[in-house]
Parts: C-alpha cells; sequence; structure tokens
C-alpha cells in the first residue's frame, strides 16, 4: 500500500517502472541486526476478492462487500494476505479500510490495468527486501503474455519479506491460475515449480492463489510433487471446515463441496502447520466474497 505500492507503482512514473522490472528484481533496503530467532509464527491467507462489476446484485456490489471484507480481516487478523482479481480500484478501497496493510502487486496488463495478485502484509511486523512478477506463459517476462490457450493472461507476485520480530526472511508467491484452460494451469504449476529454483534455498516459501483445481488435479499434482510444495491442507494437525468447498457463487454456503477446494495454501520448507481453515462468513445472505478465504496459522523454523 502507500509505504511500498505508491514509492513503486505510483502511477505517473508506472511506465518507466515496468520497463525496467525485468533487468533484476526491484530491491528494497532493510537494517539487520545481528541476533536472529529460530521461529517465525505466521497466519497466511488466501483470498479472492470477487473483481469490481456492474452484474453482481445486491447485497454482492462491491460497495456493499468492503465492510464485510474489513470486519473479516480484523476479526481474523492474517499477516499476509495474497488476493486475486483485485483491479486498481479495489485496491485503493482496501487501502482506505484496512489499516497496518500495506501491498505490493502489478496489474496482469501491465502499469494498473487489468486484475491483481497483490499480496498484502502487516507492515508493522514485515517489510519487503525483494519483489517481482512473471507471467503464466513461454515468455514469462513479457508483460501481459499468453501462450497456453488462455485468453486472459495469468501472472504472478512474489515477494521476500523480513520478519522485523525475529529478524528471518521468507517468501511469499500469489497467483491465480486460468479458469478454462487445463493445459494452462499445468504448465502455470510447472513453471512456478521451475522459477523457484531461483529464490535461497535455505528460506521457506509460501504459495497462496486461487489455482481453479481440484485437490485431485494435475496442478495439484505438479505443485506437489518431489521437492516442490506441500498441501498445507494435508499436513495441518487442525482442518476446520473440512466438509465445504471454497467456491461459493455468492448462493452456495458449502462452497461446492470439497471437491472445490480451489483455493490453496502451499508451502515449501521446514514449516509446521498448526491449523488450516476455510472462512465461511456469510450474514443475512451476504458473502464478503465468491469465494471463500483460507487462512494457515504456521510456524517458520530456521
Amino acid at each position: 500500500m502507500k509505504k511500498v505500492l505508491q514509492s513503486v507503482f505510483v502511477l505517473t512514473v508506472v511506465t518507466v517502472l515496468v520497463s525496467s522490472a525485468f533487468a533484476s528484481a526491484s530491491t528494497v533496503q532493510a537494517s539487520g541486526k545481528p541476533d536472529k530467532a529460530e521461529e517465525v509464527d505466521l497466519q497466511v491467507m488466501a483470498f479472492n476478492l470477487r473483481y469490481l462489476n456492474d452484474s453482481d446484485p445486491s447485497p454482492h456490489t462491491w460497495a456493499e462487500r468492503v465492510p464485510a471484507i474489513k470486519k473479516l480481516i480484523r476479526q481474523h487478523k492474517p499477516d499476509i494476505i495474497g488476493t486475486q482479481e483485485v483491479v486498481y480500484q479495489q485496491l485503493q478501497d482496501l487501502e482506505t479500510n484496512l489499516k497496518n496493510y500495506s501491498w505490493i502487486g502489478l496489474g496482469r496488463e501491465g502499469g494498473s490495468n487489468g486484475e491483481y495478485s497483490a499480496i498484502f502484509y502487516n507492515d508493522k511486523q514485515y517489510s519487503p527486501l525483494e519483489y517481482d512478477h512473471f507471467w503464466l506463459s513461454d515468455t514469462p517476462a513479457v508483460i501481459g503474455s499468453a501462450t497456453w490457450g488462455n485468453t486472459i493472461p495469468r501472472m504472478v507476485t512474489w515477494a521476500k519479506f523480513l520478519d522485523k520480530k525475529s529478524q528471518q526472511s521468507f517468501y511469499v508467491i500469489n497467483t491465480h491460475f486460468d479458469h478454462r484452460s487445463e493445459n494452462a494451469r499445468e504448465k502455470s504449476a510447472e513453471l512456478i515449480v521451475e522459477k523457484i529454483q531461483d529464490f535461497d534455498p535455505e528460506l521457506p516459501i509460501l504459495l497462496t492463489g486461487d489455482f481453479n483445481a481440484s485437490p485431485e488435479s494435475a496442478p495439484h499434482t505438479a505443485l506437489t510433487s518431489e521437492n516442490a510444495f506441500d498441501d498445507l491442507w494435508n499436513t495441518a494437525d487442525v482442518r476446520i471446515n473440512e466438509n465445504l468447498g471454497t467456491f461459493n457463487g455468492f448462493d452456495d454456503p458449502t462452497g461446492g463441496g470439497p471437491e472445490k477446494r480451489i483455493d490453496w495454501v502451499l508451502a515449501k520448507g521446514n514449516i509446521e502447520t498448526h491449523s488450516i481453515e476455510i472462512i465461511n462468513d456469510e450474514k443475512k445472505g451476504q458473502f464478503p466474497s465468491d469465494h471463500y478465504p483460507v487462512m494457515a496459522d504456521v510456524t517458520l523454523s530456521y
């Protein structure tokens, strides 16, 4: 949000920033301390917020849903939120309503154009050290590229964060896979597994997203293959709302059932998952989004 995005993605200079974005990952300096804790406790959430449009009827308009989203976030207090489908106006509204959160992101069509896969973070506790973006295509450095049968560009936003208290670092990757092309989803999963090879192998990685695929799908298998990620739904000590899916469509309290668990929190590294929850908030027929958020309570060990 203000502390990062307005200093990096200010709309008046975004064209210049985008043109150099792929020369190297952007770097933010942070002062270090000599002592580091051995663990980081973290609440991480995946949340498809439903894009802003004029066709969603009351009580599901964006203006009506903002207070419900604000209430949900204030109640559950995630440290990191991987969001999907948000456009720039929505980011501005969330910026106004979510205190102590900043965000990192770029529109999938470049600059502020198109939907974002923005990462929100508690800026009192965390600061970004590096961040970048790539597109889910054969040409991942080309803004807005789509080559795998998807007509809508799909992308990844990632950041390396410093936990200010422990002085330890970790990565967060956030994405939104295509909703129509199975080929695009499979290749997107394979590209992410390839891209993480460039990350510091000593640091934990968290992956959030709307993957538009079931837990039994080929993309899930690719992402959870050997030396890739663990699905925290499977490794958690406690699972809350196991009988639900995550796509409620504004009208299905079951979220489509477990086969519609299409929003995931995955992780790689020495990570213990204490609990994970599909948060099925709904009041008088109003859902905060057409997807239920998923939140994991984890400990990263170093």
